[in-house]
């Protein structure tokens, strides 16, 4: 079993991993983002969704919001979220790497580095042959993810994140010659304490530009930020769009 499969990982780090501060943030993505903006009616897909941390906003624009999701956990906190805020949106539980719907949105994204989850690197290609046989012609796929350069920058030194009631202690490690990142998780709350390892693909904007159009996207572009700044020694995040021909 995948560490992502593992929905006491989502369960127990939901506190580290959606902190109120990540939603706040992606409602103000979505109201003044070149790249995340959407019109009334437009048909958007969020492929690991999670808690329905850009549903909900994407939603309250008028966007018909399908978000797609393994965790059944971080489902049932997605479902909370939209009736909290008052937005319909269908939920689907399903794996990203098998998920198509053909012609059918407008827009997909896949946020906050929830891309290259998988080790084998046919997977995560996958994940991009799906989205582009799901958008319509000249829709656009989306994918924000720590980029090695932005990483390069500030990897390897541990971390303490506080949390209601505890602390979670993270340390990163680069793996086989800076093609995957471990980050060792240490959660400590009085007594208890839980630790989990999760692993993910690492690209730089070369690759995953040429992963993107392994996948069939044209007018590839990379971004270091949702302003729609250039990807250089400035960015804070690696974003690249593509479009579907």
């Amino acid at each position: 079993m995948g560490w992502y499969e593992d929905d006491d990982v989502w369960v127990g780090f939901a506190d580290v991993m959606f902190p109120p501060r990540r939603a706040a943030e992606a409602q103000r993505l979505v109201a003044t983002s070149p790249l995340l903006k959407v019109a009334g009616g437009d048909r958007v897909l969020d492929l690991a969704c999670g808690p329905a941390t850009h549903v909900v906003p994407l939603a309250a624009q008028g966007a018909e919001v399908t978000g797609v999701d393994l965790s059944m956990a971080m489902l049932a906190l997605a479902r909370a979220a939209c009736e909290r805020a008052g937005v319909t949106a269908r939920l689907v539980r399903a794996d990203m790497r098998e998920f198509v719907e053909r012609d059918s949105y407008d827009l997909v994204v896949n946020m906050y580095t929830s891309f290259g989850y998988f080790t084998d690197p046919g997977d995560n290609l996958a994940v991009l042959r799906n989205a582009n046989a799901s958008l319509v012609p000249g829709g656009r796929m989306l994918v924000d993810v720590l980029g090695k350069e932005v990483l390069a920058g500030w990897v390897g030194r541990p971390q303490a994140v506080d949390v209601d009631g505890g602390t979670v202690f993270m340390r990163d490690t680069i793996l086989e010659d800076w093609t995957r990142l471990r980050t060792d998780w240490t959660y400590v709350r009085g007594t208890e304490i839980r630790r989990t390892s999760i692993h993910c693909v690492l690209y730089s904007a070369a690759e995953l530009r040429a992963l993107f159009q392994a996948a069939g996207f044209t007018e590839v572009e990379c971004f270091g930020d949702f302003d729609g700044s250039p990807y250089d020694n400035h960015a804070r995040r690696l974003i690249v769009r593509g479009t579907r021909a």
